[in-house]
């Protein structure tokens, strides 16, 4: 037979492990809603979300697609250097904002375009969101040239190169 002690401290370690499972299941449940996934505009039209799904897309604002709308409402192309995704979003944008620089947004895929609840912009003009900067350079592109007045080319939009 087990000394008292023995028992008393065998079941005090099976609560704290029961309590740490239950509190790490509950702590994930409340999380589920809060984790948003960073996509591609690549990813995007290569495996497209649920229209339900909230996730984050990013890449750099299209030149020449910023529309506004009236009111709050704006239209842009994102885009990877590859793909570009239409984006509808009603609010405020952020004062960094700007064609060919690097913006991130959350909200959901329908209907061909993104519908975005939040955007956010670069802090500074040497910023580039990090799953914005691995997209570029996974699409062959240098994230620093590709940002601020260059296409996605590295290039000056309207001026010739050699040789061209």
């Amino acid at each position: 037979m087990m000394p008292l002690k023995k028992k008393r401290r065998i079941q005090i370690i099976l609560i704290a492990a029961v309590a740490l499972v239950f509190s790490t299941v509950l702590i994930g449940y409340a999380m589920r809603d809060g984790i948003n996934f960073f996509r591609s505009p690549s990813q995007i039209v290569t495996e497209a979300p649920s229209p339900s799904e909230v996730f984050r897309i990013g890449g750099l604002v299209e030149a020449g697609s910023l529309v506004r709308g009236q009111g709050e409402t704006v239209t842009f192309r994102v885009t990877d250097c590859s793909v570009s995704i239409p984006v509808t979003y009603t609010g405020l944008l952020p004062d960094l904002f700007a064609e060919n620089e690097s913006m991130v947004g959350t909200g959901t895929y329908a209907d061909g375009t993104f519908t975005a609840t939040e955007v956010l912009a670069k802090h500074d003009e040497n910023y580039m969101p990090k799953e914005v900067s691995e997209s570029l350079q996974a699409q062959g592109v240098d994230p620093a040239t590709a940002q601020h007045s260059y296409d996605c080319k590295g290039t000056v939009p309207g001026q010739e190169t050699a040789g061209s």
